[in-house]
């Protein structure tokens, strides 16, 4: 019955214009939150293979040192001078396989793709994996695998693009069929593969090392070059000295955690700025809202003052303009979070396609932010409804 008599005076075009501008405000901010949330893991997903201490570092390589012939490996000298600094525990070399290896890749028996393969490793104390997962001895006929990720978005966007070929994904490519043919020295064998992960932070393939030296003793000939890449274990990755001393030796750090980090701050950046330009809008809907319900509450002071005089406490009289606010914040809500959800929709197929190890993420976000808004947007809402009748009755 309040809500009949306090209604006469209600302007639709005002609502009309607030629902516009907070519903533009809000999917502004929902659709901010939810693309960094969806996206942001692409470049911030830890490597479950390499800790965070581990650097990998190589010498810098120019036109006068090449034009030179000066060598791009590191001598024991030079590991030992590493090894010796006071911020760094241990070193260890990347050893390469100094052979030919082909390899053949198949799923169900059918062959998707040949190549030859360039394999490497560690000293297997600087792989953060189960033991038992990361082993390989002489008379095994299959060879643990880590394939670094970016393989796999050559062949996305290079092999498979061209050809007309499916997109593949991580847990596709575990399933593969792997079969290495090591070749030289006279030598040849057969040797099967099983990816056992992907790493972000390695460019290239990496096997056991007991694998690595037993099949150069095999096939190898000639004498074993310099290592050309150190893993280094730091125990203060934040050491000033570090920088100094890879600046002083012509070394440089081969870190993808670096250019994800600058990458994931301008998302940051970016999302930021479209957050707050939908806030901005959203605030100025929330103040066309309140002055349409000021007017209103203007326009029928006769009639709220009556309502006081048979009875009617400040709350009572409020209470209709309360409703018609968290009524309108709802309303809202709901439409922008389906909006997100439409729009997701369309975008996240298409992001699956460009990152099909893309991790799995949901609506979540969006929900529980939009409700958090409207909970503090109409909070808002009725202390000022309450104190603006308040005011008029007092």
């Amino acid at each position: 019955m309040l809500w009949k008599l306090l209604r006469s005076h209600v302007s639709l075009p005002q609502f009309a214009g607030f629902l516009l501008a907070n519903l533009v405000g809000m999917a502004i901010v929902l659709t901010g939150v939810q693309v960094y949330h969806d996206v942001a893991p692409l470049f911030t997903q830890e490597d479950s293979f390499m800790r965070a201490q581990h650097l990998i570092v190589s010498k810098r390589i120019g036109m006068g040192n090449t034009l030179s012939g000066q060598s791009h490996g590191f001598s024991d000298a030079d590991i030992a001078d590493l090894t010796n600094q006071p911020y760094v525990k241990r070193v260890g070399a990347f050893t390469p396989a100094e052979y030919k290896i082909d390899a053949t890749l198949s799923v169900g028996g059918q062959v998707v793709m040949n190549s030859e393969l360039p394999l490497e490793c560690v000293p297997d104390e600087f792989i953060d994996i189960d033991a038992a997962e990361w082993q390989w001895k002489e008379g095994d006929r299959e060879v643990p695998i880590i394939m670094p990720r970016s393989y796999i978005a050559m062949y996305n966007f290079g092999f498979a693009q061209n050809r007309g070929l499916p997109k593949v994904s991580e847990s596709l490519v575990s399933q593969f069929d792997i079969v290495l043919y090591l070749h030289g020295n006279g030598e040849e064998a057969t040797m099967r593969g099983r990816i056992i992960g992907f790493s972000g932070r390695i460019n290239s393939i990496l096997v056991p090392q007991a694998f690595i030296s037993w099949s150069n003793s095999q096939f190898a000939s000639g004498k074993p070059q310099q290592p050309s890449r150190l893993m280094v274990d730091l125990s203060n990755a934040a050491a000033p000295e570090l920088t100094a001393y890879l600046e002083d030796h012509s070394c440089e750090i081969e870190d993808e955690r670096l250019a994800a980090e600058k990458t994931t701050w301008f998302l940051r950046l970016i999302v930021s700025g479209v957050t707050a330009i939908g806030a901005l809008i959203s605030v100025l809907s929330i103040y066309i809202l309140m002055l349409s319900i000021f007017l209103l509450v203007e326009k029928n002071v006769e009639k709220l003052q009556n309502l006081r005089l048979i009875g009617y406490s400040t709350a009572q009289t409020a209470r209709p303009y309360q409703v018609l606010t968290a009524l309108l914040n709802l309303g809202v809500l709901v439409v922008a979070v389906s909006g997100v959800a439409l729009l997701r929709s369309w975008y996240m197929p298409l992001v699956a396609q460009l990152y099909p190890q893309m991790p799995d993420t949901t609506l979540l976000p969006t929900i529980c932010c939009g409700t958090v808004i409207c909970l503090l947007v109409t909070a808002f809402n009725f202390a000022a409804v309450y104190r603006r009748v308040r005011h008029t009755l007092s």
